[in-house]
């Protein structure tokens, strides 16, 4: 009894928990405001923006007007917008679902369980293209790929016919580029996640008669479940986001062969000046990215 005495006389008032809770906060407020500076507030004035006739000449950009759902009825009506949402939804299922997730799951498997050399080298190979400027990787695979670049050259030195890659497949052409910049993120991510994989799971499997693949499919990819959805729900909304790599080799063309939303916004936006109109393409993309991010969470929530 008199120790319950001494713990309830000890405990702090609610005031004085709160004080404390406050000064611990306190460091935390510049981040705070410097995140609500730069992310929340430009969110907020393209969300007013898209409701307005603001652009960057004319009666629009002295004084802009409230237009209501008028962007968003053009857009919605527009061929532009469907077919650049569609190539948008194929580039990053095709970019970043399919050839990065996979590409950096194969790459980090392979290299599992390899000498420290043979990763060192295919590491810093891999790497080396993640870490080059979106601009520089861009001008390389234009310089690759165009009507007179290297692929060409080596086809016509081996005795085949080369074409007009960029204007064939330009899609493919991006899609390639980008999974070639972007798997080091995901290879990183899935070998930190296999150094996780208790050898003995494997090794009691392998005891049993499992093969590789069963062992795969039964004990490696469910316990590091959670590593995969986190690095698909990051590549997704990166590859959403991909604007340089795409303007560089292809310009969104030829004609709107490879114009994905952001180069569509790009242009309705900085080349036909309707800052409203790309607002409310923006708003849209970051509809997108958040449909893509709510699926994430969602199979996240499961029990591995």
């Amino acid at each position: 009894m008199v120790a319950v005495a001494e713990r309830t006389v000890t405990r702090r008032p609610p005031a004085r928990r709160g004080r404390r809770a406050a000064g611990r906060a306190l460091p935390l407020v510049p981040a705070f405001g410097l995140l609500a500076l730069f992310f929340v507030g430009p969110i907020l004035w393209c969300v007013y923006a898209s409701f307005t006739d603001i652009a960057l000449t004319g009666a629009g950009a002295s004084s802009p007007h409230l237009v209501g759902l008028r962007n968003y009825r053009q857009m919605f009506s527009d061929p532009a917008f469907t077919k650049s949402l569609w190539l948008t939804v194929v580039f990053v299922v095709g970019s970043a679902v399919v050839g990065q997730n996979l590409g950096g799951l194969v790459l980090a498997l392979l290299m599992n369980g390899r000498r420290r050399i043979v990763r060192s080298i295919i590491g810093g190979i891999v790497v080396g293209a993640w870490v080059l400027p979106e601009l520089v990787a861009g001008f390389m695979w234009y310089a690759f790929l165009s009507d007179h670049g290297t692929l060409n050259a080596i086809l016509h030195a081996v005795g085949l016919h080369g074409k007009s890659w960029l204007y064939a497949s330009p899609l493919l052409a991006v899609t390639i580029a980008n999974v070639w910049r972007g798997t080091a993120f995901s290879m990183l991510v899935y070998s930190a996640a296999l150094s996780n994989v208790p050898d003995e799971l494997l090794e009691a499997a392998a005891v049993d008669g499992a093969s590789a693949w069963q062992r795969l499919r039964h004990i490696t990819l469910p316990l590091i479940r959670r590593a995969m959805l986190t690095n698909l729900m990051t590549i997704t909304l990166q590859t959403l986001a991909v604007f340089t790599l795409i303007f560089v080799m292809t310009g969104g063309g030829p004609g709107t062969k490879s114009q994905t939303l952001p180069i569509f916004m790009y242009q309705e936006a900085f080349k036909f000046y309707h800052l409203g109109y790309g607002a409310a393409l923006a708003i849209v993309l970051l509809g997108v990215g958040a449909v893509f991010s709510l699926v994430y969470l969602r199979a996240m929530r499961k029990e591995v």
